[in-house]
């Protein structure tokens, strides 16, 4: 919906509400970027001990029931009841007091990449042992990937559009771009958006160490995640999500809100290449990084940090180190990149959420987060990926990436709003 001047009203983050391997909540996710602080180490939650992949980044200390009830709880597979956490963090966090909200101007969209593939599993196993005919009646409505921005929607009695969808790592990216649109185009004055992911399991984690996707430093878990190093061996599994609250510039202040960071607009497009391969020259990368440039009247001159996907795969880092170059040639020189992954490893679905997150805080605290165990250069990652420390940095523009299986591609732009 327009303003009186004919423009589409300007969306800003006010709530972030982190549930993640390296903290949850605003305080402790923001400690741990800033110390760098990896969430990495032995898998806890199933027996890997067989595995030649035994190392994760899992949520800890995540208990349900300090949410929501453990009968909703029980109902919900955890990447919605990670989804649900993160949700009321996030509202808390903005001070948004959205009962007194017309819950009908309130959205979600909250998105997945595997849903609740764990739950099937679970329930197949069951079903071979006490029979099929025992099988939950909460099965199909638990695992189904639309669960978490639906049970979101159904705790905190939302009733605005509840969206859904699935782009592998790049869903939570273009969830936030979903939610821009849903404000801009007046279907709704709030919305919740991020991601949620919690697909750990024997089963995930051999098919990818089988596709060598995944590190295999089992002996140095804190050591395995390094996006753009020489000796990246592949990406860590991680699980959690990310939930921030989007409302425009003008409620935001006229609530005395904080906020974080402006949500200028974004890009999404598709390689067309492959079913799990970037396209190595990274020309899809680069077309989604310009479209969210050309979404906003932003100039690559303009832009001082990119949150890169940065998964520590040989394929993605040197495709998106390409990307960046095609984008913003000398200037890629300038400005910085770092890869949140590095320390939460990749949390696949929820990943693009967590990239905005810490893109927004970066941008409010003026502090890059650091690409941890970046040792060695590899001559074909030749940026400042801001290594190994934090760096106190001015941050007026940046974006966030998100690059998915299939080809799937989307970035956002966001930027720091004057005061």
């Amino acid at each position: 919906m327009a303003d009186r001047n004919g423009a589409a009203p300007r969306v800003v983050i006010t709530g972030i509400g982190p549930v993640t391997p390296i903290g949850t909540g605003v305080t402790a996710f923001t400690e741990s970027l800033r110390d760098g602080r990896s969430g990495v180490a032995p898998i806890r939650s199933f027996d890997a001990s067989d595995l030649k992949v035994r190392i994760a980044a899992e949520v800890d200390d995540f208990d349900a029931e300090r949410y929501m009830s453990g009968k909703a709880a029980k109902r919900m597979a955890r990447f919605s009841q990670m989804a649900v956490a993160a949700a009321h963090l996030a509202v808390e966090d903005a001070g948004l007091d959205y009962k007194a909200l017309d819950p009908d101007c309130v959205g979600v969209v909250v998105n997945t990449g595997g849903g609740g593939v764990n739950t099937v599993l679970e329930e197949q196993e069951l079903a071979e042992r006490r029979g099929v005919q025992r099988a939950s009646a909460f099965f199909v409505p638990t695992m189904a990937p639309n669960m978490a921005a639906c049970q979101v929607s159904i705790e905190l009695g939302l009733q605005g559009p509840v969206v859904a969808s699935v782009a592998a790592c790049a869903s939570s990216i273009t969830a936030f771009i979903d939610a821009v649109h849903l404000i801009q185009h007046g279907e709704a004055e709030v919305v919740l958006t991020g991601g949620a992911e919690s697909s750990l399991s024997a089963l995930a984690v051999s098919a990818l160490a089988n596709m060598h996707a995944l590190s295999r430093r089992n002996d140095d878990p804190q050591g395995a995640s390094r996006p753009f190093d020489k000796d990246r061996d592949g990406f860590v599994m991680g699980e959690g999500s990310a939930v921030c609250v989007l409302e425009t510039l003008d409620a935001a202040r006229a609530r005395g809100a904080h906020v974080y960071a402006e949500v200028l607009g974004g890009g999404r497009c598709a390689d067309a290449y492959h079913i799990s391969a970037p396209e190595p020259d990274g020309s899809g990368a680069a077309r989604a990084m310009r479209r969210a440039l050309d979404s906003t009247n932003l100039k690559a001159g303009d832009v001082d940090y990119i949150c890169a996907h940065g998964t520590g795969t040989s394929l993605n880092d040197a495709a998106e180190t390409s990307a960046i170059k095609q984008v913003f040639g000398e200037h890629a020189y300038r400005l910085a990149v770092s890869s949140p992954k590095s320390l939460t490893g990749h949390l696949m679905g929820a990943a693009g959420a967590v990239s905005v997150t810490a893109t927004a805080l970066a941008i409010d605290r003026q502090l890059l987060p650091p690409t941890i165990n970046l040792d060695t250069p590899d001559p074909d990652c030749d940026l400042d990926y801001v290594s190994n420390q934090s760096r106190e940095a001015p941050v007026r523009v940046a974006l966030a990436n998100g690059f998915g299986f299939g080809g799937q591609n989307a970035v956002v732009a966001l930027a720091r709003v004057a005061d």
